[in-house]
């Protein structure tokens, strides 16, 4: 059973910046990070896949990078340029499978996720 270990999450003030990271237990197709606001439902933030193909939700362009090491097993989320509309629970997804573009928008084409880590900024 794959695990996903989530660090980085925190608290910053709008237009600060915070690095979210992701480390699996063993190798994936397909990393991404979603985020659930309160009386939101969740959304997709961006995925990569382990050849490098990435994919940022339009709230994320031009603020978000996401990235892989170079082993392929930990994904990082830069995120810049925060603001308090970010403000979610951030959650690690993977997957050991070949997705087809829409499937990899989805949280269903994820088999494996993070606990969750808190991001909150205020303004």
């Amino acid at each position: 059973e794959l695990e996903l270990m989530e660090s980085g999450g925190g608290s910053v003030h709008a237009g600060g910046s915070l690095t979210l990271s992701c480390r699996a237990s063993g190798a994936t197709s397909r990393m991404g990070w979603f985020r659930k606001a309160p009386g939101n439902k969740c959304e997709l933030v961006s995925h990569i896949s382990t050849d490098g193909n990435t994919f940022y939700a339009d709230s994320a362009k031009g603020r978000f990078t996401i990235s892989l090491s170079d082993t392929k097993t930990t994904v990082f989320l830069q995120m810049n340029n925060l603001s308090p509309e970010d403000t979610a629970m951030y959650y690690c997804a993977a997957t050991t499978n070949v997705l087809t573009p829409r499937q990899a928008l989805y949280t269903g084409g994820y088999n494996y996720w993070g606990q969750g880590t808190q991001v909150t900024v205020s303004s």
